[in-house]
């Protein structure tokens, strides 16, 4: 190559470097920029005096956030798709002891659900609220089941003219397959214990058998019972009323012409119907009108993150929180799932903690890999040889698996509306030799024992094999029972007849023993501190760190810099559509195949 080439490349290679360096420096210069930015506005938050605290629940209310839901956030019009419980109940009562904040507005236009549990447990902060002496209105263009419990905490309820207040009851619908199954040619082998372990009836039933009517009428109508009860005490109608309002809509709607707000109001379920441009006249009577025209507010998430910079957590606080949140699965895993390795992990930093003298484990799951809650149970075990008090708080639900790993603790605290119990365990095996017969595929071979191979989805399941599995199902749900035993103070013969896969709501479970005590976190936490002999409740709760990408988009989506709003139409359809799906996939690793899942618990 000759002089003249070399300096024309060697030219070029420096202003590559020179456009990387500066692409490289504009891109920091703008992410410092932006952080800057996010700390200015975290701390620049006007809380104007006596003005109104909007307290505004988005999409799901859970007990952790998901691994994915900073993206999820992006298919979301610009909404969170997820808010924490701690986060409503935290802000309500940070504004009960704020001279500042005069009334609460509670919009539940963006509330997606948030289940009984959970609403029950935040009902009790918003009568806290209330009890202070400040008023709760509220607010939404419609009401559903999960919104209307809610929104029958305030003083007024209010319905937008076009809206009304949708109430339908409790009801457990699934699909059955044995029929679809037979007409594709797959054959499902089933393993299970239990007369009501009905997670896997729709594999081998068209219709649901009289044993899981009888579980499932067992825990819905207590649950209705309690939803029913309480709107009625609230709203201070009669049950006559209520029912009727339910179960003959088409003729409540028919005596208001058809305008659902209006029957809403005849029925005392409202006492109001506004347009928006009233509600703001209405609040701005009470707290005035800042300079931008808009009545005197702060927005709850504003506000939360104003009131946490100046009260900042307690590190040295003796009880410990972990959140166990979704599907219990083998391994590492990450929050809004519970993994057997990393939950484990995160018990174990609790034991070795010198600073954490009892732990509260707050459960929220329907349970999954029966290996992965043994993981954990042993490690909670651990932790409790090592002189440290164990309570379990159950949220919305603490079945099957979420129950296993409840059991030990030296007490168990659950709402009335939890969903727990679940004690049994499944397996499922498909085989699809037939279907594949059919279209002329044939499989064949040898093996050296009398099991080699036979374990194949193309091959029937040899009966050798079949029994195995059976054997191994059985062993373990005997160890189940077992488990539930030493942790309850029960002999093996007592467990068995509360078993069999049955679901509890809270209150049957307390009644038979299952659980220790009806209350919240709050109830739980002050609980464990009694059990270490601590003179105080301050608590701080255990994390395991996220990844740095994880951390920063967070952080990025909670700034409310970034919006699917700044996304093109079509990629924040796409992801609307994709994301939940992705996000519902069930994680299936047992290492065995054997899983400890209430399948049927949804939370009401």
């Amino acid at each position: 190559m000759s002089q003249k080439n070399r300096g024309f490349f060697s030219r070029m290679l420096a202003v590559i470097d020179a456009m990387r360096r500066w692409i490289v420096n504009l891109l920091f210069l703008f992410f410092f920029g932006f952080m800057l930015f996010s700390l200015y506005n975290a701390f620049r938050i006007d809380v104007p005096g006596g003005g109104a605290l909007v307290l505004m629940p988005e999409g799901n209310v859970v007990e952790e956030y998901t691994a994915v839901d900073a993206l999820t956030q992006l298919s979301a019009d610009g909404q969170p798709q997820e808010t924490l419980l701690q986060d409503l109940i935290d802000a309500v009562d940070y504004a009960r002891e704020d001279s500042s904040i005069k009334v609460m507005l509670l919009l539940l236009d963006d509330l997606q659900h948030i289940g009984m549990a959970k609403g029950l447990e935040l009902g009790e902060a918003l009568q806290r609220f209330r009890e202070s002496g400040k008023e709760i209105v509220a607010m939404s263009g419609s009401y559903d089941q999960d919104s209307y419990l809610l929104a029958a905490n305030a003083d007024r309820v209010l319905v937008h003219n076009m809206g009304g207040v949708s109430i339908e009851g409790f009801s457990v619908v699934r699909n059955y397959l044995r029929d679809a199954l037979e007409k594709l040619k797959v054959t499902m082998h089933v393993f299970k214990v239990g007369s009501y372990k009905s997670a896997v009836e729709p594999l081998l039933r068209n219709d649901m058998s009289e044993e899981a009517r009888e579980a499932n009428r067992g825990w819905l109508e207590p649950l209705w019972d309690l939803y029913r009860d309480r709107i009625v005490a609230a709203r201070n109608i009669t049950v006559n009323d209520f029912d009727y309002y339910v179960n003959n809509i088409d003729r409540v709607l028919a005596g208001s012409g058809g305008d659902a707000a209006q029957a809403a109001l005849d029925y005392g379920l409202v006492d109001g119907i506004v347009s928006r441009p009233t509600l703001s006249n209405m609040m701005a009577e009470q707290v005035g009108w800042d300079e931008d025209g808009y009545f005197n507010q702060v927005y709850y998430r504003n506000y939360l993150r104003f009131k946490r910079a100046v009260n900042l957590p307690n590190n040295d606080a003796g009880v410990g929180v972990i959140i166990a949140s979704g599907n219990i699965v083998d391994g590492d895993q990450p929050p809004g799932t519970i993994g057997g390795d990393s939950l484990a992990r995160l018990v174990r930093q609790a034991r070795l903690d010198n600073k954490l003298k009892a732990l509260v484990l707050r459960v929220d799951s329907g349970g999954g890999s029966a290996f992965a809650s043994e993981v954990i149970r042993a490690e909670l075990e651990a932790l409790q040889q090592a002189g440290k008090p164990l309570v379990v708080s159950m949220s919305s639900m603490a079945a099957s698996g979420g129950y296993w790993i409840a059991a030990g603790a030296d007490e168990i605290w659950a709402s009335p509306a939890t969903l727990t119990g679940s004690i049994g365990i499944f397996g499922a095996f498909p085989t699809a030799e037939r279907l594949l017969e059919d279209l002329g595929v044939h499989t064949d071979g040898i093996g050296t024992t009398a099991v080699a191979g036979k374990l194949r989805v193309d091959r029937p399941l040899d009966p050798i094999v079949a029994r195995a599995i059976q054997r191994g199902i059985e062993h373990g749900y005997q160890r189940f029972i077992n488990v539930v035993a030493e942790g309850r103070g029960k002999l093996p013969e007592q467990v068995k007849p509360i078993a069999e896969g049955r679901v509890w709501s809270g209150m049957d479970a307390h009644e038979l023993g299952l659980v220790d005590r009806l209350g919240g976190l709050d109830g739980a936490i002050a609980s464990a501190a009694q059990l270490a002999g601590l003179s105080d409740d301050s608590h701080r709760v255990l994390r395991l760190p996220r990844s740095p990408e994880e951390e920063l988009l967070r952080w990025i989506m909670e700034a409310g810099v970034v919006s699917s709003q700044w996304l093109p139409a079509s990629v924040s359809t796409l992801l609307q559509q994709w994301l939940p799906s992705v996000k519902a996939l069930p994680v299936l690793n047992d290492p065995r195949g054997v899983y400890a899942q209430c399948l049927l618990c949804a939370a009401p």
